[in-house]
């Protein structure tokens, strides 16, 4: 997705604050948890553990931390200590949790018999006895309010002081500092332009809550912190980058190199040549030695793309990297040794690929050692396309320097009835087409999508309304490579056949599109 950073997570981790001459010194909570940007699968860990790290230094029971639902002009519980329930939201303004988000200002309640921001409903609610409380806002780097970190009970029996107070609130800007780094916190700044549209949820920078990806992302978090093969399978569009560097940035390699090789792109003559360089005197025109992809990801992870794509020769090659971690360049003898991970990933059935003969078994069963599914958008269901859409609307508004237009209904739903043939990728280019040309609001015409009303059997299939699988069986059911045919030709005719515009919006090499087209039969004719 546009925008999206994984950078040197080192550089997150919080120096120590300054001690003030009036309270003790504020401890440094988050040092040992540093390096949180890009780490994203374990968001909801170093939450929780960063709750329990500030609830021991406050010397208190329990910790809540509370975020802003713009939406709905309410707090909810991010991450707290509440094995009751799984989540608590509060209106702005009800209780003490609701009066700070409201006031801006910290509130310390001794005791909360008597007070009347104190929400004895929570209590009710849970079993727990509060005592004590004390909560004080969170802000960004502007100053603006966008949750409450709040804690319950101080032990002992005690109750919280002014140091306390301003010891939370020194606490409570380092971990807005560190929470400003992840898309949890770009998420609510979206919903706060879109007030319309619910606080969705991110992984990785990954959009959507489906049960199919939530499946994903556990498959994902057992396997980041290994150094496992990975193999990715989805149609084009799917999002297969973003898991691979998913599973790059939550692993051991983190801090290493992310290599792409995108096999789909090169002429099959120069992926040899791409992965493992060459000697000098190797072909004509090699005047110097060249490191392939291999010897700069060492110690990282390679990433290959479309590998189904991988000639056979070359294909023996990768193999030898896998099973003993070492390679010749192109016109070399001496093996090189090299330590990397590698996550492939590709749309073709590969299995049908051995079968054939097209691709290697043994190289098969080496890259599936996790192999991870990846659903189509019109698998993940509405909710999720609607996630997607509006963040993509707010993403392409401040892309072109845009105010922000609000998503019609009938926009909305014609976006929900689309199949999607080209994915997410598909649906972020019409989103940004729709942006560009309307006027304050998207409406249903403003998306580059085929009339309903003019389907037929050759056009891009959407879901059938009732009736019309008995009026037309089988009208809608077209071949993989059919479909990929009709996006590319659409994509082509939105550029008004500029090859290297479509290539780059269908994010393929020129040379691919080529020859996509040719197997097509158009040549130059487009």
């Amino acid at each position: 997705m546009p925008g999206e950073c994984y950078g040197d997570a080192s550089a997150f981790i919080l120096p120590p604050l300054p001690t003030m001459s009036s309270a003790p010194e504020v401890p440094q909570v988050l040092l040992p948890l540093g390096g949180l940007v890009g780490r994203e699968v374990d968001l909801d860990a170093f939450l929780q553990s960063l709750m329990d790290r500030i609830a021991a230094t406050m010397q208190a029971d329990r910790g809540t931390l509370w975020l802003l639902d713009p939406a709905r002009r309410e707090l909810f519980s991010r991450a707290a200590h509440l094995p009751e329930v799984s989540q608590i939201r509060v209106k702005l303004g009800q209780g003490v949790a609701g009066t700070v988000a409201q006031l801006g200002q910290p509130i310390n309640v001794p005791d909360p018999r008597g007070e009347q921001r104190f929400f004895a409903d929570i209590d009710r609610m849970t079993g727990y006895r509060t005592n004590s409380l004390l909560a004080v806002p969170l802000r960004d780097v502007d100053g603006v309010l966008y949750g409450v970190l709040q804690v319950l009970n101080r032990r002992g029996g005690e109750r919280f002081t002014s140091e306390d107070t301003e010891r939370l609130d020194a606490i409570a800007a380092q971990v807005s500092t560190a929470l400003q780094s992840t898309s949890l916190y770009q998420e609510l700044q979206r919903a706060k332009d879109q007030p319309q549209a619910p606080v969705g949820y991110f992984f990785n920078r990954i959009i959507g809550e489906s049960p199919q990806l939530q499946a994903i992302y556990r498959l994902v978090r057992k396997a980041a912190p290994t150094d496992a093969t990975v193999l990715l399978r989805g149609e084009s569009g799917s999002g297969k980058e973003l898991f691979a560097r998913a599973v790059h940035v939550n692993g051991p390699r983190r801090d290493k190199p992310f290599i792409k090789v995108d096999c789909a792109a090169l002429p099959a003559t120069l992926i040899e040549n791409e992965l493992f360089g060459h000697e000098k005197g190797a072909f004509t025109g090699a005047d110097h030695r060249m490191p392939g992809k291999f010897e700069a990801a060492d110690n990282g992870t390679v990433f290959i793309d479309e590998i189904g794509e991988l000639p056979l020769p070359v294909q023996g090659k990768l193999l030898r990297v896998l099973q003993d971690r070492e390679f010749e360049r192109v016109g070399g003898t001496q093996a090189i040794k090299v330590d990397v991970r590698i996550v492939a990933a590709t749309h073709r059935d590969l299995a049908r690929m051995v079968a054939e003969g097209r691709f290697r078994e043994d190289l098969y069963y080496r890259i599936k050692v996790v192999e991870v599914v990846l659903p189509p958008l019109r698998e993940r269901g509405a909710e999720d396309i609607e996630r997607l859409a509006r963040h993509f609307v707010a993403t392409a508004a401040r892309r072109h320097r845009l105010a922000i237009p609000r998503l019609s209904a009938s926009a909305l739903e014609r976006l929900k009835r689309y199949r999607w043939p080209g994915n997410v990728r598909e649906l972020e280019n019409c989103i940004e087409s729709a942006v560009v040309l309307c006027e304050g609001e998207i409406l249903e015409e403003h998306l580059p999508l085929p009339d309903l009303e003019r389907l037929t059997p050759g056009a891009s299939p959407e879901p059938p309304r009732a009736g019309d699988r008995a009026s037309h069986p089988g009208a809608l059911l077209q071949p993989l490579a059919e479909v990929e045919r009709q996006h590319i030709l659409r994509v082509l005719d939105a550029v008004k056949g500029n090859r290297t515009a479509a290539a780059k919006v269908l994010e393929i090499g020129r040379n691919t599109l080529a020859r996509k087209l040719k197997e097509y039969g158009l040549g130059d004719e487009v």
